[in-house]
Parts: C-alpha cells; sequence; structure tokens
C-alpha cells in the first residue's frame, strides 16, 4: 500500500514538474512569452537575461526586487547601479529569442535619476553597439526612437514630423507604472504609450532578426514588469 502511494506520489510531482514545464516552453513555441519574473529570487539577475553595457562606465546592476504596487504578483527587475555618466546605457538581453518583426511591450516605473530617468525597450539587438531602442524619460517627459549603429545613438523622426522634432511629447509622471509598447515590421515601427499610439518610425538600417530586451541611461533606478513578447512572421 505505502508503495502504491509513494507512486501516486511522484506520479503526481512529475505531472506538476511537467505542466510548469509546459507553461514556460509552450508560449515559446508559439512564438510568444511573458515574463513576469514572480520565479525569479530577490537579488539576483533574472533567468535567461544577460546583463550587458553600452556606451562608457560601469555595467548595470539588475536585481530582483519586491514591489507591491506592482499589478500583476510583487516581483519587478530594477537596474540599481546609478553612476552618474551621461553616455552610459545598462541592458538587460534576453538570451534565447531572436526575431525581425516584433511586438513589445513592458511596465515601467521611474524611481530616481539626476541625469536621466529613462526605461526603453530593445529589438534587433546584434551586439551593444548595433541595435534599434525606444524610450520613455520621465524628467524629460518624452518619448523617443533611436537606432544604435556602431557605438552612436541618433534619434529617429517620426513619419510626416519635422527634422527638428525629437520624439513626441508625453508626461512621464515618475513614481508611477506606465505601459511602453513598440510594432515591428519590417522598417516600420509603431510606439504605444499607456495604450495610446504616439507615433511611427520608419528605418531600413537593420533588418536581421535580433534579440530583444530592455534598456537604461546613465544614473536611471528604473523598476521593469511584465514583459510581453510575440513574434511575427
Amino acid at each position: 500500500m505505502r508503495k502504491n502511494r509513494r507512486r501516486v506520489s511522484l506520479k503526481a510531482l512529475y505531472m506538476k514538474q511537467l505542466l510548469a514545464l509546459l507553461a514556460v516552453v509552450a508560449p515559446l513555441l508559439a512564438g510568444a512569452a511573458e515574463f513576469t519574473f514572480e520565479n525569479d529570487a530577490p537579488g539576483a539577475v533574472p533567468a535567461g537575461f544577460t546583463s550587458l553595457l553600452g556606451g562608457q562606465g560601469e555595467p548595470g546592476v539588475w536585481a530582483i526586487e519586491i514591489d507591491d504596487s506592482a499589478a500583476r504578483g510583487s516581483r519587478v527587475v530594477t537596474q540599481t547601479n546609478t553612476q552618474v555618466l551621461n553616455y552610459r546605457f545598462p541592458m538587460l538581453i534576453e538570451n534565447s529569442i531572436s526575431a525581425a518583426d516584433v511586438d513589445l511591450k513592458v511596465r515601467f516605473k521611474a524611481v530616481a535619476g539626476k541625469i536621466d530617468q529613462a526605461a526603453g525597450l530593445v529589438w534587433r539587438f546584434a551586439d551593444t553597439n548595433n541595435y534599434y531602442i525606444v524610450r520613455a524619460n520621465a524628467l524629460e517627459d518624452n518619448v523617443v526612437l533611436y537606432r544604435v549603429k556602431d557605438g552612436k545613438r541618433e534619434d529617429l523622426k517620426p513619419v510626416g514630423s519635422a527634422a527638428t522634432v525629437y520624439g513626441k511629447k508625453v508626461s512621464v509622471p515618475a513614481g508611477h507604472w506606465h505601459t511602453l509598447e513598440v510594432g515591428v515590421r519590417g522598417p516600420r515601427f509603431t510606439v504605444r504609450f499607456n495604450g495610446a499610439e504616439l507615433f511611427v518610425v520608419e528605418d531600413g538600417t537593420f533588418t536581421a532578426a535580433g534579440r530583444i530586451g530592455l534598456w537604461t541611461k546613465a544614473d536611471s533606478m528604473t523598476r521593469f514588469d511584465d514583459l510581453q513578447v510575440e513574434i511575427r512572421k
């Protein structure tokens, strides 16, 4: 009787582990993934991500923290190294996803920063010197899309705007959660903020599939949660 109970118990345990594994793998096989960080240990870099640095200065320090104000669960990932250096871009790059056309969405909250309070999404990432980035900034109250090519960052103008336009002005109050999204289709990038479409940018510099990730600038201390990825084919 005890052996039978043990077999049933082990079978239930294996089944539970299998279901947990399928919950992670199935979305990836379907071309979608969601990272809530709820299974990651506080103080650690989230599993499946790598901390990288563009520009100059000290690497970013990314760690899971507890934030009860998060919409889903309480665990978020925060960039905590606030070195005061302007051309410094800490990034947290996802290791397994590679895509050319993709929908990205993340929730973020600017916590601190004297130079910048920035939160960004990266796509078509080849290396720390070549990628696209869209970022919101709580100090500047704007959202801007950039191309980083050979280490040089350049803002890309919204379709139909004047050459002097710098992204889009929008209220980005610090200490509050916001959503930042980008839809990538070939050379066309559609940016949304808090659910509303802000602008469209067209650029054909990088066309190959690349990795995706999160981005901050300078001394930004920024929290991220609920990163959603959907690959478009």
